[in-house]
């Protein structure tokens, strides 16, 4: 069983003295970081994370493999990170919200079973990451931030980094985006305390859910929608930061 914890990253110093010590362990043996960052694009950091820590947690899609080298994710976080863009870690990106580490990213994607021509909603944009790695795989991703200066951010990063298939918008997650509803699949990037009713209202015949639930430590669930009802299924332990709604950020 995978455990996640998204919460203690929220602290800058624990960000960088835990994040130096897993960088170090993980560089063991490979060519040096001053080396490394000075590649803009730091293709072979990504390559080595998608090595060491996507593939062997047994994500098998070719796809969701290929998006995991291609996004730069060191451009998702704030500059005094950037070194540690490439551990599996979560990192702290401003306003209380993290970044996932790469391997849950995948984890949270690979079980979507996404197809090309799908539309995916995502709750929390956060940095962008998770939007990026779903823009590579899906025809069009449409994502809710509710901090403002967050989703300014994730959206300037996407444009310049040419995503036109992601649309961003400000507002309260929890209750999804109806007017483009049904959505192939949704991704739930924070923790509610249960399952938001709209989200479910939103899916479409055959999409699935994937969300983190509950407080402290949370189960990440996977909802498959039925012409029948929705089937659930529970997948892990995980510990995200709460999904903040209108009125309590």
């Amino acid at each position: 069983m995978w455990f996640f914890n998204e919460w203690l990253f929220r602290f800058p110093f624990a960000v960088a003295m835990i994040n130096l010590v897993i960088w170090t362990s993980s560089c063991n043996g490979s060519r040096g970081t001053e080396s490394s960052s000075m590649d803009a694009n730091r293709e072979t950091e990504r390559n080595r994370m998608v090595d060491q820590y996507i593939v062997p947690h047994g994500i098998k899609s070719p796809a969701v493999i290929a998006a995991m080298r291609h996004v730069p994710r060191h451009r998702f976080v704030p500059g005094m990170y950037a070194l540690f863009a490439y551990i599996d870690g979560p990192l702290s990106i401003g306003h209380g919200q993290t970044i996932s580490q790469p391997s849950l990213v995948a984890e949270m994607t690979d079980v979507l079973k996404l197809k090309k021509t799908d539309k995916v909603l995502e709750i929390g944009t956060g940095s962008g990451y998770q939007a990026a790695i779903l823009a590579e795989l899906v025809d069009k991703v449409l994502t809710i931030e509710i901090v403002e200066p967050l989703a300014r951010q994730a959206e300037q990063t996407l444009a310049e980094l040419g995503y036109k298939n992601v649309r961003v918008r400000v507002g309260d997650g929890y209750q999804g985006w109806p007017e483009e509803a049904p959505f192939d699949a949704i991704i739930v990037t924070a923790a509610p305390d249960h399952v938001p009713q709209p989200l479910l209202d939103q899916l479409a015949t055959g999409g699935r859910l994937i969300l983190p639930v509950g407080r402290g430590i949370q189960s990440l669930e996977l909802y498959h929608r039925t012409a029948e009802g929705y089937q659930r299924k529970t997948l892990t332990l995980v510990r995200f930061v709460p999904l903040v709604r209108s009125g309590e950020n």
